[in-house]
């Protein structure tokens, strides 16, 4: 396992919190990293899943995987087990794993990031992510191409209203809160291919959202939505999640809904503004909040069952994450103050159904609810 510099820099992949956080230490660690490509021409998603857990090795959990959410909620993953072919830039947004070099690179090459034209000619296995370009090959046990993937992405926004912000607020350079947790980029634009299973997508300028947490303690339970394709409203982009975290020794419920549309970034946080969910075992979400300024609700349905991925947890990956990306979304968002006494006003009112939609941890046996 190895920590190397960047190469490249930009706008997204030098914002808060892009870089690997591991610095060498020994105790349980993970880092995960979610890109996920929108078409609207197929009405399908594809959602890219990475993972490195105890990079230092030597523990029953140490290695990585990479899974893929495709079409039709159709799922797929492979391990990585050697640490040591990870890696990672401590300052800006790459990285990378593989099993193998191809055999006729002499001596073996080393984990470290290559030339985009050199990726799939030199190793057999594996993928690399970075100055937004996506590359990466998984094979089934016989040793067959599952899928393979080669994109680039052009971001737009990242969070917040101009420049890259902490979406944890300031504290989040702090062990304080477990896990950390970055959206990377609310809305950009992505053009390339992949073959998923014999069939091929091209596409251009496809919506593209990309997230990341870390850290050494899990979340018990959460829920999440997020949706950049609206088809009536291009380049709005939401993002919200509720869920129980760490702060030094005890628990609390935090939530947070994010909205990046026409230039205006629109942010409800529960440690500041009233936040209300009501979130079903599975099958329906519903968020609410409001400030001095603006008040917001979000609906979403799930049509299918959807499927189950794995997520870091202190015994390694496990099942304990349900997904669609073909959920049914509604945003309503008002503007409440007003100088000339005019009162409501509805400023946004866009749906989508190609949302992804999320439960996680547990227990789930009831409704979850925030008052």
């Amino acid at each position: 396992m190895r920590v190397s510099s960047p190469l490249f820099s930009g706008p997204l992949f030098s914002g808060p919190h892009s870089g690997y956080h591991w610095r060498g230490q020994t105790s349980r660690f993970f880092e995960g990293w979610y890109f996920r490509l929108t078409l609207p021409a197929a009405a399908q998603t594809f959602a890219f899943m990475y993972s490195i857990d105890d990079p230092a090795g030597g523990t029953d959990h140490s290695g990585g995987a990479a899974q893929i959410l495709g079409p039709n909620e159709a799922y797929y993953c492979r391990t990585f087990p050697d640490a040591q072919q990870f890696w990672a830039w401590p300052h800006k947004l790459g990285f990378g794993h593989w099993r193998s070099a191809k055999r006729s690179t002499k001596p073996a090459l080393p984990a470290q990031h290559l030339p985009a034209d050199d990726f799939f000619h030199q190793v057999t296995e594996g993928y690399q992510v970075c100055e937004g370009q996506h590359q990466g090959k998984l094979l089934t046990p016989a040793g067959e191409v599952k899928a393979q993937w080669h994109y680039q992405v052009t971001p737009l926004t990242s969070w917040g209203a101009k420049t890259p912000q902490a979406t944890a607020g300031w504290l989040s350079y702090l062990p304080v809160f477990e896990p950390g947790w970055q959206v990377l980029m609310a809305h950009g634009l992505a053009s390339g291919w992949v073959d998923w299973q014999g069939d091929r997508y091209d596409f251009e300028n496809a919506p593209a959202y990309a997230e990341k947490n870390w850290g050494g303690a899990f979340p018990s339970k959460w829920f999440w939505l997020q949706c950049n394709a609206f088809e009536a409203a291009p380049g709005l982009s939401i993002t919200a999640v509720g869920g129980i975290r760490d702060v030094l020794s005890w628990q609390e419920n935090v939530g947070l809904i994010g909205i990046h549309y026409q230039g205006q970034f629109y942010e409800f946080v529960s440690t500041k503004t009233a936040l209300t969910w009501r979130v079903d075992p599975w099958g329906s979400w519903h968020m609410s909040a409001q400030d001095y300024r603006y008040r917001v609700e979000l609906v979403g349905c799930a049509p299918d069952a959807g499927a189950w991925v794995r997520v870091p947890t202190l015994e390694g990956l496990q099942w304990l994450c349900r997904d669609t990306t073909h959920g049914e979304l509604q945003l309503k968002l008002w503007s409440v103050g007003s100088d000339s006494g005019i009162g409501e006003q509805l400023l946004i009112d866009a749906s989508s159904d190609l949302a992804g939609l999320e439960v996680g941890g547990g227990p789930w046996d009831e409704v979850w609810s925030r008052a």
